[in-house]
């Protein structure tokens, strides 16, 4: 379905795709560059790398896009961001948030980093089905803590506040992540929420309602989600309905240093 295609024309054999290979699956012959083709994960960094364009992968739906530099994020500006960030839990229910928004955040997800170039996390993405899925979820939940109270009593104060917005807490917006591999997937969700929020966006990762999915098969039905598939985790997107005016306290820094 893919493959790397390496023009001698171009090449000038600097070894630089070699070098950057992490399947080791390109040699220099000749002093030309020469595909092997035995371990190849189609990273793309051979191509990314050329100096020369002379290295294309094929069967890819979309394009390489040039650039002069790498962007750096501004440090100080990135930490500020990080500081003041606060996990949204009210949101906006009379504003929807554009699809352009919502491209752009799922491109965030696909372009994230993942074990061995797998690239096999998946994304639903809830609007219509949004309510119908939270009312499944919801009374599910407070099942489950029904059953739970019997053995943890404690739990009874947490279902007094399972409400019908308990999950998505009024946003228009839900973004389910899939992917066997809970790293890859984390990094996607990452990237998505960064994107969320340099749109304005306020961003809840809901670890209930991905447990809920996980165990619940009306909910996985619902979500057409396969056996072998398991919810990473999911992200309740929306326009904040409050504004935070400090950052927030947070446990000291614990490092070992070897």
């Amino acid at each position: 379905m893919y493959n790397v295609v390496i023009d001698s024309e171009k090449c000038i054999g600097c070894g630089l795709c070699k070098n950057d290979c992490v399947a080791y699956d390109i040699d220099i012959e000749n002093k030309k560059a020469v595909y092997k083709g035995n371990n190849c994960i189609f990273c793309g960094h051979c191509e990314a790398i050329c100096p020369q364009n002379a290295i294309k992968l094929e069967g890819f739906e979309d394009t390489v896009e040039d650039f002069d530099k790498q962007v750096i994020l501004d440090p100080k500006e990135y930490m500020d961001a990080i500081k003041t960030r606060r996990t949204i839990r009210q949101f906006k229910q009379d504003k929807e948030v554009p699809q352009e928004i919502v491209d752009m955040i799922l491109e965030a997800g696909r372009l994230a980093p993942t074990g061995s170039n797998a690239q096999r996390t998946r994304y639903i993405v809830l609007r219509d089905k949004l309510d119908a899925c939270e009312k499944v979820a919801v009374k599910y939940f407070r099942n489950l803590l029904g059953l739970g109270m019997i053995f943890a009593p404690k739990l009874k104060d947490l279902r007094n506040v399972i409400d019908p917005k308990f999950f998505f807490k009024g946003a228009k917006l839900a973004i389910v992540i899939i992917g066997k591999d809970q790293v890859s997937a984390s990094l996607a969700a990452q990237n998505m929420a960064t994107m969320a929020e340099a749109n304005g966006l306020g961003v809840l990762f809901s670890g209930y309602f991905s447990g809920v999915s996980n165990l619940s098969p009306k909910e996985r039905r619902m979500l057409k989600m396969k056996l072998s598939e398991k919810v990473a985790t999911t992200l309740v997107i929306g326009y904040p309905k409050v504004k935070y005016k400090r950052t927030a306290h947070r446990k000291p820094l614990k490092v070992t240093n070897m």
